[in-house]
């Protein structure tokens, strides 16, 4: 499991005062999948991980990749 995933996803939501909920009614998943993504239980598909950067306006690398 991508544990940077999780992390930057929940920092990106909080970031535009997003709850899970209205994230979820975004990217037309469950509130589950998105507490799942955070908690680093699941990870997204190829096709939602593009979605989800293409929303947040950041690189796939970005919400991936750990910062040094």
């Amino acid at each position: 499991m991508n544990m940077v995933f999780g992390k930057k996803l929940k920092e990106l939501r909080n970031e535009r005062s997003l709850t899970q909920e209205q994230l979820a009614q975004i990217l037309n998943v469950s509130k589950t999948t998105i507490c799942q993504w955070e908690t680093f239980k699941q990870e997204p598909s190829l096709n939602t991980l593009v979605a989800i950067a293409h929303y947040f306006d950041v690189s796939v690398d970005y919400l991936l990749i750990t910062e040094n």
